[in-house]
C-alpha cells in the first residue's frame, strides 16, 4: 500500500500543470521576492508578469480617471512591453500607450480613461515583450475589473463638466444681430474632459478649439445668447472639494476692442470720439484766425481736420466676398463656419484685424471673412 502511494504522489508531481509554478513565480515576484533575470529562456514561457498597482475605489460617470498596471519582465535585455486593450465596457481610452515610471525592477504603466456608463469595466489588459532580436514570448493576460461609477444627481446649470479645477481666463461679449449677443470665454481645467462642455438656456453654442498638454485643458468656446440675458451662468463639479461649483460671466456689450485673445483682436476705435472732438476743435481755432489775420491760407487748418471728421462719420465701405466664402463666428481660421455665400455679393465691412474682415449681413449678424475671400480689385 505505502508503495503505491509513492507511487501515485511522485506521478502527480511529474504531471504536475507547469502554469502553476509560473503562477507561484509571479505572486512572489509582484510582492517583492527577489527572482534573478535568466539568461536563456525559451521563446514560449511567461516572461511578464502583471498585478493591478492602482484602482480607483470609486468613479463619477463622465470623470477622467487613472488606472496603474505594476509590471515585471524576467528577461534582461528587451525594447519594451506593448499594450493591448479590449473588452472594455462603458469606458472611454485616453492613452492606448501607457505613460511610464520605471524602478529598479517594476515598470508602472499608467492608462487613463473616461466613464461614460453607471455600467463600466475595465479592459483586458494583453502585455507583449518587443525583442532586440524579433524574438517571440508569450503574452501576458490581465483580466479587466469591474467599475464603481456613480451618477451625479445637478441642477439645471450643469455644464457637464467634471474637473479637478476650471478657472475662466477671459471673456467678451459682443452684438451677433437685432436679438442675439454672442460671449466667447477662454477656460483652463484640470483632469477634465472639456469636450464634454454643454450650456443650458442658450439659443446656440459651440466649440472653436480646445487643446490639452498632460492633464490640463484649454478651450474657446461662444455660446449665442438673447440679449435680455445680463449673465451667463452655469455649475461644474470639482472632484477634490465633492461638490458643485456656481461659475458666472457678466454679459457686458463692448465694442471690437477685443481682450480674449491676441487674434481675436480688431483695430481699436474707442478714442475715434476724441479725436473728431480734437479735429473739429483745431478746425474753429483755424477759422477764428481766419476771421483775424484775414490770411486765407490758414484755410488749410480748416479743411483738414474737416476732412478727418468726414472720413470717421461716413458710413463704413462695402467689401466685395466671394462665391462660396465661409462666414466665421469668430476670426480664427479652425473656428466656426454659420454660413457660406451661394454667390458673389457684396457686405458692410463693420471692421478688421490681421487677415480678417468683419462684416455684416443682410439679416443683420455679424460675422468675419478671410482677406483670402475678399473679391481682387
Amino acid at each position: 500500500m505505502k508503495f503505491l502511494l509513492a507511487l501515485l504522489f511522485f506521478c502527480a508531481t511529474l504531471f504536475a500543470n507547469p502554469d502553476d509554478a509560473s503562477s507561484t513565480q509571479e505572486k512572489q515576484e509582484l510582492s517583492g521576492v527577489d527572482v534573478p533575470y535568466e539568461e536563456n529562456i525559451d521563446t514560449l514561457s511567461k516572461v511578464i508578469y502583471l498585478n493591478y498597482e492602482k484602482i480607483p475605489q470609486r468613479v463619477l460617470n463622465g470623470e477622467i480617471f487613472s488606472v496603474t498596471i505594476k509590471a515585471l519582465c524576467v528577461v534582461k535585455d528587451f525594447v519594451d512591453i506593448s499594450y493591448k486593450l479590449s473588452n472594455e465596457e462603458g469606458l472611454k481610452i485616453l492613452n492606448p500607450v501607457p505613460l511610464r515610471d520605471k524602478d529598479s525592477k517594476y515598470f508602472y504603466d499608467t492608462f487613463h480613461f473616461i466613464a461614460t456608463s453607471q455600467n463600466s469595466r475595465l479592459p483586458d489588459f494583453e502585455a507583449s515583450l518587443i525583442d532586440a532580436n524579433e524574438k517571440a514570448y508569450q503574452t501576458t493576460f490581465l483580466e479587466g475589473e469591474k467599475l464603481n461609477v456613480i451618477a451625479l444627481n445637478p441642477k439645471n446649470d450643469f455644464s457637464n463638466i467634471i474637473a479637478n479645477s476650471f478657472d475662466i481666463l477671459e471673456y467678451k461679449t459682443t452684438t451677433y444681430d437685432a436679438t442675439h449677443n454672442i460671449v466667447v470665454f477662454v477656460a483652463t481645467a484640470t483632469n477634465s474632459d472639456l469636450s464634454a462642455l454643454k450650456l443650458n438656456g442658450v439659443f446656440k453654442q459651440g466649440i472653436e478649439s480646445v487643446t490639452h498638454s498632460n492633464n490640463d485643458y484649454k478651450i474657446t468656446y461662444y455660446a449665442i445668447v438673447g440679449k435680455s440675458m445680463s449673465n451667463l451662468s452655469f455649475s461644474y463639479f470639482n472632484v477634490l472639494k465633492n461638490r458643485f461649483i456656481f461659475v458666472n460671466i457678466p454679459l457686458i456689450v463692448s465694442d471690437d476692442s477685443v481682450t480674449t485673445q491676441s487674434d481675436l483682436k480688431p483695430t481699436d476705435q474707442s478714442n475715434e470720439i476724441i479725436k473728431m472732438g480734437v479735429a473739429a476743435i483745431v478746425a474753429f481755432l483755424a477759422f477764428l484766425v481766419v476771421l483775424w489775420r484775414k490770411r486765407y491760407i490758414y484755410l488749410i487748418f480748416i479743411f483738414a481736420p474737416l476732412a478727418y471728421i468726414l472720413s470717421i462719420a461716413l458710413p463704413s465701405k462695402e467689401v466685395c466676398i466671394k462665391e462660396g466664402a465661409g462666414i466665421y463666428l469668430l476670426p480664427m481660421s479652425n473656428g466656426t463656419i454659420f454660413e457660406k455665400t451661394t454667390t458673389q455679393y457684396n457686405l458692410q465691412k463693420e471692421a478688421e484685424v490681421e487677415g480678417w474682415v468683419k462684416v455684416q449681413l443682410s439679416n443683420e449678424k455679424i460675422g468675419w471673412v478671410k482677406n483670402e475671400d475678399i473679391c481682387s480689385r
